[in-house]
């Protein structure tokens, strides 16, 4: 199952993109049955910026929210779990307030906002569902007022610079559409690099899982460039750097801290990519991984995609020997 992986890649993903606006809770428990919301959000920073750079985003947190992202279509009887947390969470907070006699405002309510990559029009006619296209656009369906929840189905929304950072949560050819569109953005659009190495990381999760079904598998084949080119890139920016600061000593002297840099960032990168598969590397395999010439270096961040186990990786060092 990788249900969970999506679910931790979904959650730290929210969070890079909302937490310059305010904190954002990373699975919290609430009261009675012991329920954990995904994603709470409660905007602190109004930064025009920010919001105007998240666009659809922006605009789901503009107030409080509870985000629930699902890798898969979700079901009928996970909207009312997710429905059921909003009240538990609504409740949780009325309480201190009633008994001051201070209820909550209307407007102070925290709104449920569900993710679905797609969703079928039965279900969302059995909730009553509206599509919101004058505020929020094609996709975006809100329930009834009361029940203060939306669902954003992800493969409706428009392809623009609006909806992207939400369709990089959908699924298929959506999310690698998503995943094209991102990487030909400025390298200085704000959230772009930090984006990209969560996509790495994604992507060294799940190569190292088996028996994934074919859109895992697809995903996989998708992200992997993008993989190597984040190798490939943390080396030349530390030759850049290293000559940049090496000047001064002469430019042979600030060519040969470039390299050393370069060699020490793609190292870094790999050796983190090796632990978040295999678990802790043996120091003495780390130590021979760091020995390895830079050429070597690049050999192996392409030859750990086909590594199934740490033993893998000590046999390749023996073989460049």
């Amino acid at each position: 199952m990788t249900r969970f992986v999506y679910d931790q890649f979904a959650k730290q993903y929210l969070q890079e993109l909302l937490s310059p606006l305010g904190p954002v809770k990373m699975s919290r428990d609430i009261a009675a049955e012991v329920r954990q919301i995904d994603v709470l959000f409660v905007p602190q920073n109004h930064n025009e910026s920010v919001i105007k750079t998240l666009g659809l985003l922006g605009k789901i947190a503009a107030n409080s929210a509870i985000i629930e992202p699902f890798r898969n279509p979700v079901t009928t009887d996970e909207i009312c779990s997710c429905m059921g947390k909003l009240f538990d969470f609504h409740a949780e907070r009325n309480r201190p307030a009633n008994q001051e006699e201070k209820p909550l405002l209307p407007g102070d309510r925290t709104r449920l906002w569900i993710l679905s990559p797609t969703l079928s029009k039965p279900i969302l006619d059995s909730f009553g569902a509206k599509l919101e296209s004058e505020n929020f656009g094609e996709g975006v369906y809100f329930l009834s007022p009361a029940l203060r929840t939306a669902i954003v189905v992800i493969h409706q929304l428009p392809r623009t610079p609006e909806t992207l950072w939400l369709r990089l949560l959908g699924k298929g050819t959506v999310q690698k559409g998503a995943i094209a569109e991102l990487k030909s953005l400025p390298d200085t659009t704000p959230f772009k690099d930090n984006v990209l190495e969560l996509l790495s990381n994604l992507f060294a999760i799940l190569d190292a899982r088996q028996n994934l079904d074919s859109e895992d598998q697809e995903l996989i084949m998708e992200l992997s460039p993008l993989y190597l080119e984040r190798i490939q890139d943390a080396t030349k920016q530390g030759i850049e750097q290293g000559i940049e600061r090496g000047i001064e000593q002469g430019i042979e002297r600030g060519i040969e801290r470039g390299i050393e840099q370069g060699i020490e960032r793609e190292v870094s990168f790999v050796m983190r990519l090796l632990n978040r598969r295999f678990g802790a590397i043996a120091p003495d395999v780390e130590q021979r991984v760091r020995s390895l010439p830079v050429a070597r270096i690049e050999d192996l961040g392409e030859a750990l995609l086909d590594f199934q186990n740490a033993a893998d990786l000590t046999s390749w060092i023996e073989n460049t020997n």
